[in-house]
């Protein structure tokens, strides 16, 4: 609501409250003191401690309950607006016990001055305030923002004074209406002094219809203003000054209990309030609107009139319905079905298997579940055995289901998949449909009565517990009212908690409605194993002593109110007490389970060495297991067979785990270990022993067979015993000069030769296998290994085997990316994650990585690689605040390796986070409103944008086309919340407490995009806007070219297919450019990246990944079919491109100024690092910079995807602070070569596991040699694009480079020319394996030939090929054509 907004704008400053607003949309025009969030768990992200919360609704307000009550708000003052969806008041009674202030405004004034109300409270009190409002588009006339904040400042409680009283005294010379708790309408609408009335209505909700249908009847209105606190002195004086006979109670709810929580706050005083002898009647409303509220009142109003006056009406239509003037209808709630409507109000659609009234016995309950099980596990075969014979979309849907059906904790809606089913004529799917409503998966709940606690109900409810069930809940209603236990009966909840494994919560919803429905919407969302309620709802003829019964078991300890989740990670949070008293076998238990968690929690070191015994018992115990089962197999096998690998790639990992399982399918004593995991001594006893390596650096071995093979080539052992084959993996043209030639499969060649010296038998011959071949390695490979088992005694036959698991498999058995990532998360004895979570990750915006420089003396050591993680974040536009600058340099220095990067996509990348920090840096991330979901993976990744520093509309105009893009092509999968951000409880937030449970709310996770295997590969967008190409956009999947009219964006050419990875000497490989498809209209643009990726995702190689990108794709099918295929989806066609120009690829250091005069500063950030050095302090001078504009409010960070930053809309007044700052910081030297400016390069070693060569530590040492000779030439201010990768990934660019160097093996590259200085044109391989003495021996005569014999304007790129060095790369399937001879 607009009014609210303004009201939080004014005054947050003055209160020094942050404002946090939920879900704004995209065109909203964005306030800049403003924090904006989405409201998927929004208070998880909340940091201040005094947060105003506006535009969240009911629903999102409800599901945040739990964590509201567990301790949120533990250390914050909240003021949340809540819009009050579909006049369902609900939403405040679920609010009464948690000790927060409430108020409820009726319209837009009220709401515009309630909202001033609510800060005035917060100043003066320690409790949260929520106001209720209904949203309205009544115009109010403003306050004067100065007023307002004078008010505010001038408010002061004094000495015993009432603070809501206080507040609206302190409001009425602004407001010019003194509001109170309780208001009395007469028939005009406000207040009145008229005290005689025939029947007087107080009213909990807001509904004019209603109200007004009243009024014309002349009915006394008392409006509940102000829920909490609930002043009932007040209402009692407002009541006593009244005449009337006839009290009606009313609560606009969607509830119906037997007792309303409005009642049972009047309870205790009804008597004394209205007086002898008047009727008390309580009443619900439903919708009501002018269609229906006349008839509605007429029957409260004949109610009222009878003798008897029935209690608890429920009048008017579901709320969600439309209404009619027919539709009032009465009806009473049985008493035993206040906790089912709970239930519904939180889920409509629950599996509900039985109701407490037909009370069927705990045997049949469960066996009623055990038997749905049984048919749904049925299903789940028919499916499996039938998903080849469907495809498209009831394929899709089936996947889905069945990876949903076999972990036991999803929910599915089955609509759409069951239409599919019957609209196929075959019989294929008859038995499935017979099962078909097995398919709906659903929270499952039990409903019991405490029988569930006796003999053979406990039976039952111990397999219910050991099942571990993760859909199942049991709701167990107790209506025991003695005191004194039954003989026999068990304490459910001990029991429960005592086994372990489930969330156990106590309830009584006639004590704390609160708590009772902050329990069921616990247990609803536990997915970790079964979850118990267990509800107190005493049997009685009276329904008063019903109440009675409730409140003396629960202020005796018998029905103690607690919540019980063994999963939280915070100890404090895991049993919660949510009443005073507890019996003394609860209490023993809770001694038991704390007395060694409290010591271990004092004692860093008791707490390690408990982990560590536990471990050690634990893998001396699977060791014990492991030989006895090995002994087991070495009286029952045959032959030996150890089989020994090195790899870096994995290939020859993979390779020699396969030979091992057919070794063991032919009767084979086999084991696979790496090379450098047996020792000499042990070798020399083996018998038969394959080997397995590929191919690293300069013909060396791979790091994990370096130790072994170091050993064995220095070593005189006599091997006469052994007998020992050897296959290697190689590329035959890795290395393509003649002299260099020796180097393929030299590890193999080596390793062989070296063994049959040392007196090795031979099984066979040694085998090579050679990427260049048709089959690449498998060609060699499938030539070699029946040999060896010809020479073993054995078939050469293979048994059927399963086809080896790849990223698409990963991907569809992941759960929409969830995979094991959470236990490996947990897992504290690697620094690692699986093979598969380290795919998994990459969707996550996280690498595995580690520090390859103390690899080799880490394994020396006995000691795993040093791992680590890289961090990349979303950044849509590559604009930063302030303050989201300073969280990356926190995170830098706290979970870091105190440096972090600008990449090439214009972000933000965090390195050397280990394991144990990840989730708090992922947490932190968010907390400053950015994420890393999809900053990596076979997704949309980053979209990036041109910096145009000189005008703001335009780069606005960018900013917002990326976000769009981003935003509309984000994975909807909600793992990413649930992994990373689901319990903030043991973080300490700046400025507030510590935060539980996010995200994940989504009952049924799909992917209307993406479908679950997503893209083949990953899928990159970028914007330029001309005359810049500061984002390459030519290599890009989709780049995206502005055109502008009159200083407007009116829309982008639309280029398709570029894309940069390469595999050296893999000639079906190669980087490309994109081909122009034309152009789109600029709020089109989303649409057409949408359907552009929708193509890529059905007909992208999913089989060979070396073949999956884009690129590939509109290659195999053409341009022309490719584009057609996408207007096809868009349903029109491309416009023909507009005209553009585009003058080069570099980013333009120094200062500019917009059209707004502001001032922008581009900063020279060499390749991008961000760190401390002592001649260059640029990190905490740029820290000191954030600060300063955090403190002033001004300016921003825009990153570029040549890895530079702009200090960006410095006011003129701020100008010469920032400067002395660059200064003092040596960040405003800009004397550098052009060649230094033009460069770039990726991080390569030490984090990056596929680096062949160094590049970001090498390039600058390699340019400061160019530059001497450049100085020589006349050359320094001559920009040359250079750029450096440490392999052919090509995460640089460095095929669209005028000069590159893509890193062959540790201190050799090969050296790539003829770039175009714009980015439009892909180079070419000139020659491989050079050193640093090569490339300046080639480079420097290059240079001095350009300055003498260049045309006029032109570039280097483009002299090199008019000089005749090299030919021309005209298209990217071309780049391995008319490479010179000699290269």
């Amino acid at each position: 609501m607009i009014t609210v907004a303004q009201i939080a704008e004014t005054l947050s400053s003055v209160a020094d409250s942050q404002v946090y607003y939920i879900n704004p949309t995209l065109t909203q025009t964005k306030v800049a003191s403003f924090e904006y969030l989405s409201s998927n768990d929004a208070f998880a992200f909340i940091e201040s401690s005094f947060p105003t919360i506006l535009n969240i609704n009911s629903h999102d307000l409800l599901t945040s309950l739990p964590s509201l009550s567990t301790g949120v708000s533990k250390d914050k003052k909240f003021i949340i607006n809540v819009a009050v969806s579909n006049r369902d008041y609900s939403i405040v009674t679920a609010f009464k016990d948690l000790g927060f202030n409430l108020l409820i405004s009726s319209n837009a004034k009220e709401s515009y001055d309630f909202s001033i109300v609510s800060y005035l409270l917060a100043k003066v009190s320690n409790q949260s305030v929520i106001h209720f409002y209904t949203p309205s588009k009544e115009s109010v006339t403003p306050y004067a923002q100065k007023s307002i904040a004078e008010l505010y400042q001038s408010f002061d409680l004094k000495a015993n004074a009432d603070e809501l009283e206080s507040a609206f005294a302190h409001l009425k010379p602004l407001s010019g209406k003194l509001y109170s708790e309780f208001e009395l309408l007469n028939p005009s609408g406000w207040l009145t002094s008229q005290s005689s009335f025939e029947q007087v209505f107080v009213l909990l909700g807001v509904n004019s219809a209603f109200t007004e249908a009243l009024q014309k009847q002349s009915h006394g209105i008392i409006s509940i203003k102000v829920y909490r606190p609930f002043k009932v002195s007040k209402l009692q004086t407002l009541l006593s000054g009244l005449k009337f006979s006839i009290l009606q109670l009313v609560e606009q709810s969607s509830i119906n209990l037997q007792f309303q929580p409005l009642f049972l706050d009047l309870i205790d005083v009804l008597p004394t309030l209205v007086g002898a002898g008047k009727k008390i009647i309580t009443s619900q409303l439903l919708s009501v609107d002018s269609s229906n509220a006349a008839h509605i009142v007429n029957t409260l109003v004949s109610n009222g009139k009878i003798e008897k006056p029935i209690q608890n009406l429920a009048l008017g239509q579901p709320f969600g319905t439309s209404s009619s003037a027919s539709t009032a209808a009465a009806a009473e709630p049985k008493v035993d079905e206040c906790y089912l409507k709970i239930l519904q109000q939180i889920e409509p659609n629950l599996n509900i298997l039985n109701y407490l009234s037909s009370n069927p016995s705990p045997e049949y309950s469960y066996g009623k579940f055990l038997y749905d099980e049984s048919q749904r596990s049925e299903l789940i075969k028919l499916v499996e055995a039938r998903l080849s014979s469907y495809s498209g979309k009831l394929n899709d849907l089936l996947t889905q289901w069945l990876i949903k059906a076999k972990e036991s904790k999803e929910t599915f809606d089955a609509t759409e998949l069951i239409d599919q089913l019957e609209k196929i004529s075959s019989g294929n799917a008859s038995p499935i449909l017979s099962l078909k409503e097995y398919f709906h998966l659903k929270s499952t709940w039990i409903v019991g009565s405490d029988n569930w606690a006796f003999d053979t109900g406990l039976t039952a409810f111990h397999e219910l517990l050991k099942s571990g069930n993760k859909r199942l809940k049991l709701l167990i209603i107790d209506s025991d009212a003695s005191v004194n236990r039954k003989q026999g009966k068990k304490n459910l909840g001990l029991y429960a908690m005592n086994y372990g494994n489930s969330y156990v919560s106590s309830v009584a919803i006639y004590s704390s409605y609160t708590q009772s429905l902050t329990s069921i919407l616990e247990a609803n969302s536990f997915h970790d194993g079964p979850a118990i309620v267990l509800a107190y709802l005493p049997k009685s003829e009276n329904h008063l002593d019903m109440l009675k019964e409730t409140k003396i078991a629960v202020d005796t300890g018998y029905w103690p109110l607690y919540r019980y989740n063994p999963t939280l990670t915070n100890q404090d949070d895991v049993f919660k007490l949510d009443s005073s008293f507890i019996k003394r076998e609860l209490q023993s238990f809770l001694d038991r389970e704390n007395k060694l968690t409290l010591l271990a929690s004092r004692s860093a070191k008791l707490e390690y060495n408990l982990q560590s015994y536990n471990k050690k018992v634990e893998r001396k115990i699977h060791q014990q297991s492991k030989d006895a089962f090995h002994a087991l197999l070495d009286n029952l096998g045959g032959e030996p067979l150890t089989i020994l690998y090195a790899s870096d790639g994995g290939n020859a990992t993979a390779l020699a785990k396969k030979l091992g399982n057919r070794a063991t399918s032919k009767g084979l004593k086999a084991k696979v270990l790496a090379m450098d995991e047996m020792s000499l001594d042990d070798f020399q006893l083996e018998t038969n022993v394959v080997f397995i390596t590929s191919t690293s650096g300069q013909g060396e071995i791979p790091g994990n067979g370096k130790q072994f093979w170091d050993g064995i080539k220095s070593s005189t052992l006599d091997l006469a015993t052994l007998k020992i084959s050897v296959f290697g993996l190689g590329d035959s043209k890795y290395w393509p000069r003649k002299q260099d030639a020796h180097y393929y499969n030299k590890p193999s060649k080596d390793l062989f030769n070296k063994l049959k010296n040392l007196g090795a038998g031979i099984l066979c011959d040694l085998g090579l296998g050679d990427d260049q071949d048709a089959d690449g390695f498998n060609t060699g490979y499938n030539a070699w290994e029946p040999k060896l088992w010809e020479s073993l005694g054995v078939s050469a036959e293979n048994a059927d085997e399963p086809p080896p698991i790849t990223n698409e498999d990963m991907k569809l058995n992941s759960n929409f990316l969830r995979g094991t990532i959470v236990e490996g998360l947990a897992d504290k004895t690697t620094g690692a994650i699986s093979a598969s979570d380290q795919q998994l990750t990459k969707f996550h915006g996280i690498y595995m990585q580690d520090d390859r420089d103390i690899r080799e003396e880490r394994k020396k050591q006995g000691l795993e690689p040093a791992y680590s993680f890289m961090v990349r974040v979303r950044l849509p536009g590559g604009l930063s605040t302030a303050a989201q600058w300073l969280k990356i340099d926190e995170l830098a220095d706290s979970r870091g390796n105190h440096t972090f990067k600008i990449t090439t996509r214009a972000t933000f990348q965090l390195h050397g986070i280990v394991k144990s920090d990840l989730k708090e840096t992922i947490k932190g991330i968010n907390s400053a409103v950015m994420d890393t979901v999809a900053a990596c993976g076979d997704v949309c990744r980053n979209v990036m944008c041109s910096a145009i520093p000189q005008n703001q509309h335009l780069h606005n105009q960018l900013v917002h086309s990326s976000k769009v893009i981003s935003e509309h092509l984000l994975p909807s999968t909600t793992a990413y919340h649930e992994i990373w951000l689901n319990d903030l409880e043991e973080v300490k937030r700046e400025g507030g407490p510590k935060k539980i449970k996010i995200g994940g709310d989504a009952l049924v996770d799909a992917e209307p995009l993406y479908g679950p295997t997503y893209l083949p590969r990953k899928y990159k967008v970028v914007i330029a806007l001309p005359p810049y190409n500061d984002v390459d956009v030519w290599a890009h999947d989709v780049g995206l070219i502005a055109i502008v009219e009159n200083n407007e964006i009116v829309g982008y050419n639309v280029l398709v297919g570029g894309g940069m990875g390469t595999t050296h000497n893999n000639t079906k490989t190669y980087p490309r450019t994109g081909s122009m498809f034309g152009y789109v209209a600029y709020d089109k643009v989303h649409l057409v990246c949408e359907k552009i990726m929708l193509v890529q995702r059905d007909f992208g190689d999913r089989k060979n990944r070396k073949h999956a990108r884009l690129k590939y794709t509109i290659d195999d099918m053409g341009v022309d079919v490719y584009k057609g295929k996408v207007e096809e989806l868009l349903g029109w066609k491309f416009e023909e491109a507009r005209p553009f120009r585009i003058d080069s690829n570099i980013d333009y250091f120094g200062w500019t100024k917009d059209e707004n005069g502001n001032n922008h500063y581009t900063c020279f950030i060499e390749n991008g690092r961000i760190e401390d050095t002592q001649e260059k302090p640029h990190k905490l001078g740029l820290k000191k910079i954030a600060q300063y504009m955090v403190k002033e409010n001004v300016g921003e960070f825009r990153l570029t995807g040549n890895q530079h930053i702009l200090i960006s809309k410095i006011p003129d007044e701020h100008l010469s602070t920032i400067k002395s700052m660059l200064a003092e910081f040596k960040l405003d030297n800009l004397n550098y070569s052009q060649l230094r400016l033009s460069s770039s390069s990726c991080v390569a070693f030490p984090t990056c596991g596929l680096a062949m060569a160094e590049a970001e530590r090498y390039l600058p040492v390699l340019v400061s040699k160019l530059e001497e000779e450049l100085e020589k030439l006349g050359l320094r201010n001559d920009s040359v694009v250079m750029r450096m990768t440490g392999c052919p990934n090509g995460c640089a660019r460095p095929w669209l480079a005028e000069v590159a160097l893509v890193g062959k093996s540790y201190g050799f590259y090969n050296l790539m020319l003829g770039g175009s200085y714009i980015g439009d044109r892909v180079n070419k391989c000139f020659k491989t394996n050079v050193n640093e003495e090569e490339v300046l021996k080639i480079l420097v005569p290059m240079f001095a030939k350009w300055a003498t014999d260049r045309l006029d304007g032109e570039h280097f790129g483009d002299f090199v090929i008019r000089a005749g060095y090299i030919k021309p790369t005209l298209e990217g399937k071309y780049f391995w054509d008319d490479l010179p001879e000699d290269i």
